[in-house]
């Protein structure tokens, strides 16, 4: 079930490109990041029960402030990619390079990959490069552009292992990202008054601010932070290569776009992947080894 949870938080997310293409056109892509991130923030903490374990954010501060960064960097980095390389190149380096950072953090932690999280990996990444592919053509090199994907990438990774790390340390999931998307929103915040926001009194821009807001982001990171109690965080980057599968969809179906065969393709290698991933998600496709000099215990 965890893996479920984080697959439907996948597809929450794969949501959030159409939705932005059916909201008005004065809407930028910085100004509903920056709306985004805030209205999920509340909405997490409408999530959350028992407390907001203050004392254990206190202690765990590092983690919370690991996890806040990334969450601020993934939107400008991730809609710098998109408009300097296009939304395909943009795309699939941002989603792409996500599991491979988790990877290498979390090995530079003592956690080491499996050949199996290797194989699912591969196959998802070359399913998403047919798939973002499929859907636009004359992607250009910029390396401002190439810096903000991989910004996007090393920021959903940093966020993902925080979050798995606070809720090893006794954090619930969703205080774990009520903390960290707060304080991310707070480091966004000046671009509230950066960029024009009079969309937000049109009805269908707010109705877009509250879609991507609560359903993609609070409701999303809800089912994410569950899923990470049992599914390591490198995996779990994995998993959400599910995106762009949704994302093209719903593109096909709601918006009319045409996608090329190896699209379906592509689409069909990144299924094949997560079903192997998922499969074989208990136990965990890492050998977990201590991260702690002299410590004989595992941790994953």
């Amino acid at each position: 079930m965890h893996v479920v949870a984080i697959l439907a938080a996948a597809v929450l997310f794969g949501s959030t490109g159409t939705a932005q293409a059916l909201g008005p056109d004065a809407a930028t892509p910085l100004g509903v990041g920056a709306v985004r991130i805030a209205i999920g923030a509340v909405g997490l903490w409408l999530f959350v029960r028992g407390g907001a374990h203050t004392s254990a954010i206190r202690r765990e501060w590092r983690w919370v402030a690991t996890g806040a960064v990334g969450v601020a960097a993934y939107q400008p980095g991730f809609f710098t990619g998109t408009e300097r390389l296009g939304v395909a190149l943009g795309t699939i380096v941002a989603l792409g390079s996500g599991p491979a950072f988790a990877g290498v953090v979390q090995w530079g932690m003592g956690v080491r990959p499996t050949a199996a999280w290797a194989r699912a990996t591969g196959l998802a990444v070359a399913g998403g490069c047919l798939l973002v592919f499929a859907g636009e053509s004359g992607a250009r090199f910029s390396l401002v552009g190439l810096l903000g994907s991989l910004t996007a990438g090393l920021g959903y990774a940093l966020y993902a292992i925080a979050t798995r790390r606070l809720i090893e340390r006794g954090v619930g999931s969703t205080q774990a990202s009520a903390w960290q998307f707060s304080i991310g929103a707070l480091l966004l915040a000046p671009l509230l008054f950066i960029e024009p926001m009079g969309w937000l009194t049109e009805p269908g821009g707010l109705l877009m601010a509250l879609h991507l807001g609560l359903a993609c982001t609070s409701l999303a990171y809800v089912l994410y932070g569950w899923g990470l109690r049992a599914v390591e965080a490198a995996t779990a980057t994995t998993l959400t290569l599910a995106e762009p599968v949704t994302a093209a969809i719903l593109a096909v179906t709601v918006l009319d776009e045409r996608l090329a065969w190896f699209g379906w393709v592509g689409a069909g290698l990144v299924v094949l992947g997560l079903a192997t991933l998922g499969g074989g998600a208990r136990p965990a496709p890492w050998r977990g080894v201590s991260w702690r000099r002299g410590s004989g215990t595992a941790r994953p």
